[in-house]
């Protein structure tokens, strides 16, 4: 990766639970554990093992230079609370269609 940034994924050995005012959003056990030079390790979670049903694709896209075009879901009361990379760069192919939330509690 350019000017010392590195991007590594491994395969997560805890339980990761997305819970948004008491309802629980995601809960997987097969998490991608996201580490990126100068942010928060981030777990990208199978789209199996999110309740799809209860969000909202939305209009909102972003993109970065290392990984892509990010996608979004949102919840009523909270816009843009998921992420995914639909067509994620090369480098990162692993996290292609799996969901990130901003917080997720991580037991193991």
């Amino acid at each position: 990766m350019a000017d010392g940034h590195t991007i590594t994924i491994e395969q997560g050995t805890g339980r990761v639970r997305a819970i948004h005012d008491g309802q629980v959003l995601a809960d997987s056990a097969r998490p991608l554990v996201l580490k990126e030079t100068g942010c928060p390790p981030r777990y990208y979670l199978p789209p199996e093992d999110v309740r799809l049903d209860l969000l909202t694709p939305s209009d909102t896209q972003t993109y970065c230079p290392f990984k892509g075009q990010a996608s979004y879901w949102s919840l009523p009361d909270a816009p843009d609370l998921v992420w995914y990379y639909p067509d994620p760069k090369a480098d990162v192919a692993q996290i292609k269609d799996h969901l990130c939330f901003y917080t997720v509690e991580v037991t193991d």
